[in-house]
């Protein structure tokens, strides 16, 4: 039998942390996006203003089983901020606590991961390109350095 515990993550967590966003980018076939390294999850997690914070799982083994406790699961979160409903939490991965005072959280999932959007709907999200029309864009480099002017 195997017992799982939720902690914070810890400083030495960000290896398993980024072997397991590997993992999931695999999954997602977006292996050649993940451009994050264990330092730079160490400097903007763990520093004194971290930029996200972090849950993982850990396995432990049963009674008499020799195996060590194993990271097996993250979530990664961050606070945003709405103008019409106050704080926000924003997941990127999986799991988050309400102790921190927000009205919403809200996470993205890709179009073709069925599993997931039936599994968020039946937990009561709405999906809100569904409901509001909402979509969600982004900006990156080379596109960001030109509409800042630089």
């Amino acid at each position: 039998m195997v017992f799982v515990q939720i902690r914070e993550a810890k400083e030495g967590d960000c290896g398993n942390i980024l072997r397991l966003i590997r993992e999931l980018a695999e999954f997602e076939k977006l292996s050649d996006q993940v451009k994050i390294c264990e330092e730079d999850l160490r400097a903007d997690g763990f520093g004194e203003n971290p930029l996200y914070h972090c849950l993982v799982a850990e396995s432990f083994p049963g009674p008499g089983e020799s195996q060590e406790p194993c990271v097996v699961g993250y979530g990664l979160y961050y606070f945003i901020y709405s103008t019409w409903k106050g704080r926000n939490v924003y997941l990127e991965d999986i799991y988050v606590a309400l102790d921190k005072g927000c009205s919403q959280f809200r996470l993205s999932v890709l179009d073709w991961n069925k599993r997931a959007m039936d599994l968020y709907k039946a937990l009561g999200a709405q999906d809100l390109t569904e409901a509001e029309g909402w979509h969600s864009f982004r900006f990156e480099g080379e596109v960001m350095r030109k509409l800042a002017g630089k």
